[in-house]
């Protein structure tokens, strides 16, 4: 054993967060009954919220643990609503109870004011030192129901996660609601398996159980979780959130799980060309074990080939990045991250715009509508002001404000594009690092919108254009410009940068040419001389401005397109 033992991957144990769920089984015996506790655990960042719909399909009740110095956040109140609409039994516990900061009782008055909790349904502990961790367990057995399923029925088994073996194929984790999965059926045959949303079938090679290594077992029976080797090498074959059957015969799928969608747009560019496979195929083996993220390639300009992806949130595109290059020693670029826009054009046909540079000409644009979402912020009473203040310069609307305890709800009503820019690190320096935030989709609005393009020596660089408010454009580009201007190596020529709007030119910066003593090999001679080499000096610096490239080098695009 080792610390953090759940946490396998080595950039969650880096930042203390859990980033992938894990699935696990344990015994445990009470009043002298053996009972059997099948457990996952998910993340809390909103970024990985599809981690936890998910996995609530596969529970009958869950845990709530709640920080004892921080009280209730945004991800505990959204994550405690998807519970709830599912039907799921609620077992509160209340953690860190052993620090000298903690604040107990007020979180439990929280928690009792804001969800109706009564205060014997509390658990007080700490899972560093143990504390209340028999007393949780006993609560789990007592209250959350044991599985329901057909014990005899047909076979139905949710996928709620999957991984890759190079020996075993794709493997799928599941949970059986009804019926038995076992590697022969009652003739001796191998059992034939099958997805109901790919119709793919196969046999399984091994199943078992996580505990939390995998076990193999002979068969997996109704309400029992484990894994399934397939044995398959495809693998877009297996999707989460489908429904693993028997290969003969109809079977309705389970109900309930959603495809998780994506909410922020990256291009992702290898620095070398030679890598663009290598990134595929490191997007591939993500996109098994990660549902919302969602990839198509795309290229041909000044980055080479790449791909544009979907994320949930900035957290969950800077995992993907980071895991990318770690895992499958990649050097990637990123462009600006931007959301999914609607173009109504003006012959009533609408555009799903995901990409700025692909915007058709104005004249043939009604209005352009954006992604709002409500916003929820939770902080301390002493930080409400401070954050109201700074959420208008983010054309954030105020909605309302709720005191639980001594913590404050603030509701907000925002462009989502704001949100994808340094709004939450902003946040936390405002208020000290307490306040947290949550965000739900509530539809698109028409914005007073355009967009910005980047023209460096008269040609304009796709991956730097932007859909941005007009009331925003001169001071995001003067930046934008300021970035280029001491990023771009210098030239024999004049570099002009430009920042315009549909044609019109709104911001301006130059980077001087390189100065070349061309006199500096005449030891002397006629003043003429000496003219008539500068004037021939001048000639080649207005032939080069007019034809000459300027080369952005690939390493400067991290700088070039940081936030601004």
């Amino acid at each position: 054993m080792r610390a953090q033992f759940l946490d396998s991957l080595v950039l969650e144990r880096e930042r203390g967060i859990t980033i992938k769920l894990k699935a696990v089984r344990m015994g445990y015996d009470l009043e002298g009954h053996h009972y059997q506790l099948n457990m996952i655990d998910t993340p809390g960042h909103v970024d990985f919220g599809y981690e936890v719909s998910r996995s609530i399909f596969a529970c009958e009740g869950v845990i709530l643990v709640v920080d004892a110095t921080q009280g209730v956040q945004a991800q505990t109140v959204s994550n405690i609503y998807k519970a709830l609409e599912n039907g799921l039994t609620v077992v509160p516990f209340i953690n860190k109870i052993d620090l000298p900061i903690a604040q107990a009782q007020q979180t439990a008055e929280e928690l009792i004011n804001t969800f109706g909790f009564a205060r014997e349904d509390l658990i007080f502990g700490s899972a560093k030192t143990g504390t209340g961790v028999p007393e949780l367990l006993a609560a789990l057995i007592r209250r959350i129901p044991h599985p329901k399923g057909a014990a005899e029925g047909r076979t139905r088994a949710l996928i709620f996660d999957s991984a890759f073996d190079e020996y075993k194929g794709v493997i799928a984790y599941v949970r059986v609601v009804d019926g038995k999965i076992s590697l022969k059926d009652f003739s001796g045959s191998s059992h034939k398996l099958k997805f109901l949303a790919t119709g793919v079938a196969f046999s399984p090679i091994e199943l078992g159980v996580l505990k939390p290594q995998m076990e193999p077992r002979g068969d997996l029976s109704a309400g029992e979780v484990g894994y399934v080797a397939t044995g398959l090498k495809e693998i877009r074959q297996v999707r989460v959130g489908d429904t693993l059957t028997e290969a003969e015969g109809d079977t309705q799928p389970l109900p309930g799980y959603k495809e998780p969608k994506p909410m922020v747009f990256l291009g992702l560019y290898p620095t070398e060309g030679t890598n663009f496979m290598k990134l595929r195929f490191g997007i591939e083996k993500l996109r098994l074990t990660d549902g919302s993220l969602s990839c198509s390639p795309e290229g041909g300009g000044v980055l080479g080939m790449g791909f544009r992806c979907g994320f949930l949130g900035l957290l969950h595109a800077d995992v993907v990045q980071e895991r990318l290059e770690r895992d499958y020693g990649l050097n990637l670029i990123t462009t600006t991250p931007s959301v999914s826009y609607e173009v109504q054009l003006s012959n009533g046909s609408v555009l799903n715009l995901k990409r700025a540079s692909d915007l058709p000409d104005m004249s043939s644009v009604r209005e352009i509508l954006e992604p709002y979402v409500n916003l929820y912020i939770f902080t301390p009473g002493e930080f409400s002001g401070s954050i109201m203040k700074f959420s208008e310069s983010y054309r954030a609307k105020f909605i309302n404000m709720e005191y639980l305890g001594r913590v404050v709800k603030l509701t907000f009503e925002a462009p989502l594009s704001e949100l994808i820019s340094d709004f939450y690190d902003r946040l936390k320096s405002i208020s000290s690092g307490f306040a947290s935030l949550d965000y739900e989709l509530i539809g698109f609005r028409d914005g007073d919108l355009c967009r910005l393009d980047i023209i460096i020596a008269d040609e304009i660089v796709p991956p730097l254009s932007q859909i941005i408010p007009k009331s925003k454009a001169y001071e995001i580009g003067s930046q934008m410009l300021l970035k280029l201007k001491e990023t771009i190596d210098r030239h024999q020529f004049v570099v002009v940068l430009q920042a315009s709007i549909g044609g019109r030119i709104i911001a301006r910066q130059e980077i001087p040419s390189m100065r070349k003593n061309v006199l500096a090999k005449m030891s002397g001679g006629h003043r003429e001389r000496k003219d008539k080499l500068l004037e021939k000096q001048r000639a080649g610096k207005k032939r080069l401005r007019r034809l000459g490239r300027v080369e952005i080098p690939q390493e400067a695009f991290r700088i070039i397109l940081e936030r601004v």
